[in-house]
């Protein structure tokens, strides 16, 4: 079991492989893949490379009770497929930037759960570092001066989105309870991949690959940078960290998206956004911090 300083920087770079997809999405899009289609190849791909290898190194961790399945079925299909269907939606329903924002209400979300099932505390410097982290994030996603197009369908999924991304640290948090994270991990992208094949459009596949096959090795190493590695990461971090921290501890991933943009699609990085930056870079500081006691707000 990982230390709370390695679950910490554990889960920070979970936040930053993720912050990385959108060289893939953006490489495989323009290639003739849909959305789903990139959704399919993380699952498939990741579930295939961790149920064989644990088959081969421990087959005891893929043993699981029925009465668990919920558990996999909800990091699996909730939490992984309908939040991005949902936030697919919202990004065509809306603005970018106010789809992003929507989502990033995920923390808020997790903090409010968190105080149900698990009894968490809300103290003053998790919610200093929840305001922190959400204001950062708006700042970075650019959403003062445009023009916003927002409709009723797209706030609804946004926001949708926003829930169903933080129900994964609650799903993952009562598996962990129960199963080691290599397990938890393997079983949610085994069920991902039975809730995405309804909606990914297999057929169209073989095309797109036959009129550039080296587009496989791009499609393995989508699977593991934006799949494999960072959910391991950021499951294993839950093991050691308050959900409701963990969440916001991952939010350094639109600062990674935000950088990556400015280093190789020549985006530009505005005062707003480096203020961004730094509030999310505050909220892990503030975090970081060990008050002598520790006080809680009643909620």
């Amino acid at each position: 079991m990982p230390t709370r300083k390695t679950a910490y920087l554990a889960i920070i770079a979970a936040g930053a492989l993720w912050g990385t997809i959108g060289i893939f999405v953006r490489t495989l899009t323009a290639a003739g893949f849909s959305p789903m289609q990139l959704i399919a190849f993380r699952a498939y791909i990741s579930a295939a490379v961790l149920v064989v290898f644990l088959a081969i190194k421990n087959p005891g961790m893929l043993k699981i009770r029925l009465r668990d399945i919920w558990c996999f079925a909800g990091t699996g299909i909730a939490s992984f497929v309908l939040f991005n269907y949902c936030y697919f939606i919202a990004m065509g329903e809306t603005s970018l930037s106010v789809a992003a924002v929507l989502l990033y209400t995920a923390p808020v979300f997790v903090m409010l759960l968190s105080l149900l099932f698990f009894k968490e505390k809300m103290t003053k410097r998790k919610l200093i570092a929840l305001i922190l982290a959400f204001f950062g994030c708006v700042l970075v996603t650019g959403i003062f001066g445009q023009n916003l197009f927002v409709t009723k369908t797209g706030i609804i999924a946004g926001l949708l989105s926003g829930f169903l991304y933080a129900l994964y640290s609650i799903f993952g948090r009562y598996a962990l309870n129960r199963y080691h994270t290599f397990t938890v991990t393997a079983y949610t992208f085994v069920f991902a991949s039975i809730g995405v094949t309804p909606m990914a459009d297999l057929g169209s596949i073989p095309a797109i690959l036959g009129d550039n096959p080296s587009l496989l090795l791009f499609i393995l190493l989508f699977a593991a940078v934006s799949g494999i590695l960072p959910y391991l990461l950021y499951t294993a971090g839950l093991s050691r960290v308050e959900s409701g921290q963990a969440s916001i501890i991952a939010s350094v991933e639109p600062v990674v998206a935000t950088i990556i943009g400015v280093l190789f699609f020549h985006e530009s990085l505005t005062p707003a956004g480096v203020l961004g930056v730094i509030a999310v870079i505050s909220a892990l500081f503030v975090l970081n911090l060990r008050p002598h006691a520790k006080k809680t707000i009643d909620i």
